[in-house]
């Protein structure tokens, strides 16, 4: 299997968050990336090859014109302020106030297209989302060029991301851009498979209305887990697309036995579906050490992951996504590409 991987993502560091009401440094950081790259060398699961530039074009398919052009400005914008610490939105349009005019300035416009203050933006923000969604495409065009896999080592990750807001540590969202440029190139229907921890809301939102790409997510109950507003087993689509997004909330403390039963579920769907791709949205932080997320599953158990996911025999595109517990995050993640790979 084939690893895209761009060195543009390490100049997205040195921001802070505020976890549990204390300001701590980020727990998406660069090493994350690099742990998943060392363990790949190690197992020797294939060559890891620098991506194609392919610019903008294919976000625009999913994304708002005006959210991409703010995240290109944005830290010139915030920087032009004399601020020089991570931009970092200090309001929202909460439902009762106005979105139908943007505001003018930097403060204003990340509240504007914020889910969240979860995605903080540095001087060297936008080259890395640039270089995470290259990963994606580059990894895409693989897939469609007839590799039966492939592994886009994306930093930062994507699926918070909504047509038009940034948040949970992502800007664009790059397996939902990849499953539209299937579509674009010629797939009937595309699967997106999430097993990050987190629910994708923004994978969600943007295919909510449309039934030629399936949306499943296993997830952290929305009730007690982030995002919070969306996630519910009860959100089934919209219009025509009403059957086409499929939500797997589970409890804290899940262990591989229920996961898995929801994974069974879950390919059982894709199969029925018969896309001519999946696009897995790969996150790791289901793992038992996580330091934010409440799932208990083992090391042993990703390889188990990716053989059940290669059982349903169709090309496939990893895109990569959360995973905090850095320690851990590479031997995890390429357990899920090796147990594809059946080693």
């Amino acid at each position: 299997m084939k690893t895209i991987y761009s060195t543009a993502h390490l100049g997205h560091t040195g921001y802070f968050e505020v976890a549990g009401g204390v300001m701590t440094p980020g727990f998406e950081k660069p090493v994350r990336a690099e742990y998943i790259r060392a363990r790949v060398e190690a197992v020797a699961l294939g060559p890891i090859l620098p991506p194609q530039a392919h610019g903008l074009a294919a976000a625009h398919r999913v994304h708002d014109a005006g959210y991409l052009e703010f995240l290109s400005r944005a830290w010139e914008m915030w920087s032009a302020t004399d601020r020089h610490t991570a931009a970092l939105p200090m309001c929202w349009p909460v439902p009762g106030l106005r979105r139908d005019v943007p505001p003018a300035c930097i403060d204003g416009l990340l509240g504007y297209y914020s889910l969240d203050a979860g995605a903080p933006i540095v001087a060297g923000t936008w080259a890395a989302v640039q270089g995470s969604l290259d990963c994606a495409l580059t990894a895409a065009t693989l897939v469609k060029g007839g590799e039966r896999s492939a592994f886009a080592l994306c930093r930062p990750p994507g699926h918070h991301t909504g047509s038009a807001f940034m948040g949970g540590y992502c800007f664009i969202n790059n397996a939902a851009v990849a499953a539209q440029w299937f579509r674009d190139q010629g797939a009937g229907r595309v699967a997106i498979l999430d097993v990050d921890y987190h629910h994708g809301n923004g994978t969600q939102e943007m295919f909510y209305d449309r039934p030629d790409v399936l949306v499943l997510n296993i997830h952290g109950d929305p009730l007690t887990e982030y995002p919070f507003f969306l996630g519910h087993a009860d959100e089934r689509g919209a219009g025509a697309g009403e059957g086409f997004n499929v939500n797997y909330p589970l409890p804290f403390g899940t262990t591989y036995a229920a996961w898995g039963a929801a994974l069974d579920d879950a390919c059982n769907k894709v199969a029925a579906f018969a896309p001519d791709v999946v696009v897995v949205s790969l996150g790791v932080d289901t793992f038992e050490k996580d330091p934010i997320s409440h799932f208990k599953l083992k090391t042993e158990d990703y390889p188990r992951m990716g053989a059940r996911i290669a059982g349903l025999g169709l090309p496939t595109l990893f895109v990569m996504e959360g995973g905090y517990a850095v320690a851990e995050i590479g031997v995890n993640a390429v357990g899920v590409l090796a147990g594809f790979e059946d080693r």
